[in-house]
Order: structure tokens, then sequence, then C-alpha cells
């Protein structure tokens, strides 16, 4: 179990916490904030980059994902200071995926031949909606020209761009979506990420909602039509679902994401971010201070973490199977074993295969497409 962490492999997450504005959907930790002083966030970077490099050393570092908020707001000089400390800290693996996530404004684009010469070598857009009147619900800043025009910069930049779109929107139909996604599928290069809209709660979204502002939103079954109808159409264009909501031509799946999925180590830093390390043999998840003030304060300090706990073997292997069944590949049942110390419940895994929402071959343990679209009542009766 020691090593179990070798299976996912081993990144590192950067989190960027400031946006132009908030997004009413949005409850990731994002901040808007006029003036931030780069110098000051990368020297903070830097210092949990050392920090968390002691602890894990002689690792292949197999990806950096700069994650928001909006990273296309940091200084590409921010970027390649923070990109070539984690290379000397770490072992860089010969084909590392540097991932950074942008928002189609002009600003952003203006951006990303600086973090292509940075050491970017992906870059995940946030478009969100091809239609400005969806984009205006969502309080997205940019309209669809912008995000064309983002879009073809990257392409001129960067050999993988992908970008991301939100489905089940206000007064959308299936045949809105239908005529959508087959629009951005003309456009996309080799990745879709595709994110039923849910409503959460502390976003304006969640706020409205709970007192019957929130109007227009599909029922249910309109919903999963939308979730099938996803699956149907990127199969048809060479670009199948390898994870719930993420489609890809085979071979260009995020591997950064993997990592998580596949239940590797990963070093999280910056404001609310999390990790998963294995140190002296134990797998250990990592919290830092949420508020970007606080967490400033914290790696000042010396330590920016707030929070972190020792995973029991039944903690690792409920989270391995939370993650991997996500997957279309599904997980390896040995390793659950390995790490649970027992096996699956056969009867749980007797009746879900009976009605027809995993399969079992050989070693793998996989959910079906229906299984998929309901998937957290597959884990729940796994895990019960």
């Amino acid at each position: 179990m020691a090593d179990d962490w070798r299976n996912g492999g081993f990144g590192l997450y950067v989190h960027w916490p400031f946006c132009e504005a908030k997004c009413p959907y949005c409850d990731f930790n994002s901040h808007v904030s006029i003036n931030i002083d780069q110098k000051q966030w990368l020297d903070a970077y830097l210092s949990e980059l050392k920090r968390s490099a002691t602890e894990t050393p002689e690792r292949v570092l197999n990806t950096i994902f700069f994650g928001g908020g909006t990273p296309s707001l940091m200084a590409p000089e921010t970027v390649a200071a923070v990109i070539d400390a984690a290379r000397s800290l770490w072992r860089p693996a010969n084909d590392m995926e540097i991932t950074l996530e942008a928002n189609p404004g002009s600003v952003e684009a203006g951006r990303f031949a600086g973090y292509r010469d940075a050491g970017v070598n992906r870059i995940s857009m946030g478009i969100q909606a091809m239609n400005d009147e969806d984009l205006r619900r969502l309080g997205r800043i940019h309209s669809v020209a912008e995000a064309r025009a983002a879009f073809d910069i990257a392409r001129s930049c960067f050999d993988r761009v992908s970008f991301d779109l939100i489905y089940a929107r206000q007064y959308q139909t299936l045949e809105d979506w239908r005529a959508e996604l087959t629009e951005a599928l003309s456009m996309a290069i080799d990745h879709l990420s595709l994110y039923q809209l849910t409503i959460e709660a502390g976003t304006a979204f969640g706020d409205r909602y709970s007192v019957g502002k929130l109007r227009g939103l599909p029922e249910d079954d309109s919903a999963a039509d939308m979730y099938l109808a996803t699956q149907e159409i990127c199969e048809a264009h060479g670009m199948p679902a390898y994870e719930v909501s993420n489609h890809a031509v085979p071979g260009a799946e995020s591997r950064h994401n993997l990592i998580y999925w596949r239940y590797g180590d990963y070093v999280g830093i910056g404001p609310g971010a999390h990790g998963r390390i294995t140190v002296d043999g134990q797998r250990i998840a990592t919290e830092t201070h949420l508020a970007p003030t606080a967490w400033l304060k914290a790696t000042a300090r010396g330590n920016g973490e707030k929070l972190r706990t020792p995973l029991t073997a039944e903690e690792q292997a409920n989270e391995y199977l939370m993650m991997c069944l996500r997957l279309t590949k599904g997980l390896d049942i040995d390793r659950y074993c390995r790490l649970a110390g027992r096996s699956l419940p056969q009867t749980k895994l007797d009746y879900l295969q009976e009605i027809g929402m995993i399969t079992q071959q050989e070693n793998r343990l996989a959910a079906t497409a229906d299984g998929r679209a309901v998937l957290n009542a597959v884990i729940r009766e796994l895990l019960e």
C-alpha cells in the first residue's frame, strides 16, 4: 500500500483564486480583486513548492495543472517561474503535461503565446455556452465571437486545446443542446468537458433557486435525455466519454485529471487547494487555507496548509472506488481489495450487474452507460 499511488502517477495542482467577475453558478474558491501583487503570490507559491518537495522526494512529476479562479489572469512570468521551480524540485516526465485554465476574453488570449513560452502545453478554456443570451444568464463576461477568436488564438499556440460547455441550462431544450453540441464538435480539436448545470448552495444561483426565482430549468427527465444525447453525439464524432463529463479522441485524455481518477498522488498549493500525498508509506489528505489573505499569511509563516488527515485503509479504498468508477474503463478489483483488505460485497455486485448498472470483465469493474448516468446511486449501493 505504501506505493499504491504509483498506479495513478504524481501531479501538481496550483490554484489561482482570482477572477474578473464571479459567475452565479460557481462554487469554486474564486474572488474578484482589483490589485494583485504577482510577486507576493509567486513568492508564496515557490515557498509551498519547496516545502512540498521535501516530503515527496525522488518523484517523477507527470503533470502540472493551473486551475482557478482564472489562471489566465496570471502573468506569464509568474507561470514560468512556477514551472521552472517544479521542474527543478522534482524530476519532470519526458512528456510532462502542463495545463492552464483560461477564460476566452481578449486580455487572456493576448497572453497565450507567453504561456506557451513559459512551458504550458495544454489549454483548458471555459467557453460554457455557444450563444450570447445563455452566456449572459450564466454571468459570463465574454461573447461567442470573443470565445471563437480566443479559441483560434489558442489553436495557433498549442497543439492541445480543450474547452468546457454547460448544458441543462435555463430554457434550454434537447434540440437546442443537440445543435449546440454538434457546433462545438465542429470546432473541437481532441477534448471536450461537458457538465450538467448543478445548483450549488451558497452560490447566487443557489440563493435564487431557494426562493423560486431561478426559472426555466429543465425537468430531471429532460436533463437525463441531454446527458444521453451527449454520449451518443460525441461517440458518433469520434470523441467518446472516457469519464462521466469528459470526452476525448483516444490518446488525448487529460493526463492530470486521470491522476485524480486513478487515485494517484498530487500536491495541491494555493488557497483552498486539496492534495493527496503519500509520506513515509501513509497516504494523507491535505487542505490549505481557503481565504487568499489567510493563505498568504500562513505561507509567510512557512506552511499554507490548514489541515492534513491520515487516511485509513477503508477511506483510501472508498476514495479509489468513487474516483475510478467515474472512468469508462472502471477500476482494478485487485487494487481495491489490497487497499480495503477485503473484497467488494458480492451480493451488491450481482444485483447491480443483473439490473445493467455495472460490468465485471477479468479484473475490471466498470459502470455501464446506464450506470454512469446514475453513478452516485451505483456508488452508494456499493459503499453501504
